[in-house]
């Protein structure tokens, strides 16, 4: 007999939490297949095909202190971004990227109550698909108001499912994956209703595409969080440096709020979130913004040009102010994503939805309209 085999283990399931049951997966972008003669474009998961500033290269190829802890405080992060936006350093908590960044606000505030009770967190739907997830996670109830039919947040929606259960309220702005974004007279008619005891997170991951972005005739400019949140006590800012500096691998992100709130984010937070790397990354891509606007300005010339020639070709494409585009084909979509494969592209697909394709490189971009002419349902 084999002695080894006779002492493994006897092995049983482990059952997880009851939550998990009834959580969804979050589906990462996958990159573009390989197509002979093709160069393959990845335009699923709305990363900055132009990278980060120089500086940060260089950043990267000096650094030598990864023995070390981070300054769990992001000290230096947070006075440059203090002094960029005319902010007090102690209103800012710094995470993960901006979903870590939120996580920590929803440990904070939602869950199950200490009477057994779920603690309920509105957000439209569908918005970030890692929504659902951390407030799953937590414990706590999600209230999905379903987006008006142009992919915008249904924001009275949002406000008549408000119940006394109502902890947290998420307003993705711009949307991910549809693009349309919440104006500031919208979000100051929306606050006015809600309860100060809810907290509202105005989760602007896409905000510097809003700022370059034209805005169509008759219509108010997007919302900018920092100019309202000193204003409302229950109002946290959600930002990131992963779309418009081209952070994303180095996951770094942050909330601005008020110290009643911050006081709590501090101790929910994950020490040593944020690099010693990612911190110095971000201090050098607020340092040299007129770099980072370039790229964010070449993106959204290049976003109004797809979706100027989708508009052409008949397509039914939501106003966006992010750095991708939303195709909402319906039952078309998985024979959309097929398509696009089949030409070395990678494609966002949400099930029977629609398609969501990020603002690539030049030549993806002319690919993917090339795609859009060739594909005959143009919902």
């Amino acid at each position: 007999m084999d002695m080894s085999e006779s002492h493994q283990p006897q092995t049983s399931p482990i059952p997880p939490r009851h939550i998990f049951a009834n959580l969804p997966a979050y589906v990462a972008g996958k990159p573009a297949p390989q197509v002979a003669g093709l160069t393959q474009y990845k335009l699923s998961s709305n990363e900055n095909p132009l990278g980060p500033v120089p500086k940060v290269a260089e950043i990267l190829s000096t650094f030598d202190a990864v023995h070390r802890y981070p300054d769990p405080l992001s000290t230096k992060l947070r006075e440059a971004l203090a002094k960029r936006f005319n902010l007090d350093a102690e209103n800012i908590v710094t995470g993960a990227g901006s979903l870590g960044a939120l996580n920590q606000i929803l440990k904070a505030f939602a869950g199950v109550d200490a009477d057994g009770v779920q603690d309920e967190v509105i957000y439209a739907w569908r918005s970030f698909e890692a929504y659902p997830i951390l407030v799953g996670l937590l414990g706590a109830k999600s209230v999905q108001i379903p987006n008006l039919p142009n992919g915008a947040h249904d924001l009275q929606g949002m406000l008549d499912a408000i119940t006394d259960r109502t902890r947290v309220i998420l307003v993705c702005t711009p949307n991910n994956p549809t693009g349309p974004a919440v104006t500031e007279k919208q979000i100051r008619e929306f606050l006015a209703q809600v309860p100060p005891h809810i907290v509202v997170v105005l989760d602007e991951a896409y905000f510097e595409f809003c700022t370059v972005s034209p805005v169509p005739d008759g219509e108010d400019a997007p919302l900018d969080g920092l100019r309202l949140y000193r204003e409302y006590p229950n109002v946290i800012v959600l930002r990131t440096f992963s779309k418009a500096q081209g952070l994303a691998g180095l996951r770094v992100g942050y909330s601005v709020s008020h110290p009643q709130l911050t006081q709590y984010l501090r101790v929910s937070a994950t020490t040593f979130a944020v690099t010693a790397v990612a911190e110095a990354a971000a201090v050098a891509s607020i340092e040299h913004e007129d770099q980072v606007m370039e790229r964010v300005q070449h993106l959204v010339d290049e976003r109004e040009r797809v979706a100027a020639r989708l508009h052409e070709l008949g397509y039914n494409i939501p106003q966006t102010y992010a750095n991708f585009v939303w195709l909402p084909l319906g039952e078309h979509t998985a024979e959309f994503t097929e398509l696009a494969r089949a030409n070395a592209l990678a494609v966002r697909a949400f099930d029977s939805e629609g398609v969501r394709v990020s603002i690539g490189e030049d030549e993806a971009n002319d690919r993917f309209i090339s795609i859009c002419e060739q594909f005959p349902h143009r919902v």
